[in-house]
């Protein structure tokens, strides 16, 4: 009997390994390892400066003005469930603080605000959340430029030529 139990537990142990094993012949695109070569370490998500860097190569205008941090968020939402893990405050050149609403520090007026966010998902909930509540006050409208898990916030004083240039850059995040 305890014969018995010991073959059929690993009979049991052996399934399971075997469901959990994935075959060479495998056609799920994700999964690009076969049992000859380990799969590459997923690469760490953009945070916000990382992001900003890259950003700021391709559109030389923009210029880092403030990295946020849990004791200077004005939004309380650095580091809270769902929200982003980390931002940057930015300027564009282009825009004359004289001429924006907001000229306090760090607002998006003035140039705009890298968000980077632990889930895709999150940074899209973020983006339409604040299309959301602007829809309806221009004095508070913005571009928003989602790639994969980091927010481009601009500032709505930019010609849409001129935030288009974010968006191409946002769109070449990695």
């Amino acid at each position: 009997m305890n014969r018995t139990l010991t073959a059929a537990g690993a009979a049991v142990i052996l399934a399971t390994l075997a469901a959990c094993s994935s075959s060479s012949g495998s056609t799920d695109s994700g999964n690009k390892a076969n049992n000859d070569s380990i799969a590459p370490a997923a690469s760490k998500p953009l945070t916000a400066s990382t992001a900003f860097t890259q950003l700021s190569a391709k559109v030389s205008t923009a210029k880092l003005s403030d990295t946020v941090t849990a004791a200077n968020d004005g939004n309380h939402l650095l580091g809270r469930p769902n929200q982003y893990t980390s931002k940057v405050d930015f300027t564009d050149s282009r825009i004359k603080a004289a001429d924006v609403t907001d000229s306090s520090k760090g607002s998006v007026d003035l140039g705009g605000a890298v968000e980077a966010f632990s889930s895709p998902a999150d940074a899209k909930t973020r983006a339409a959340y604040i299309q959301a509540v602007t829809k309806s006050m221009p004095a508070l409208a913005e571009y928003d430029y989602v790639h994969g898990t980091v927010l481009v916030r601009v500032s709505h004083y930019l010609t849409p030529d001129q935030a288009a240039a974010y968006k191409t850059a946002a769109d070449s995040l990695g």
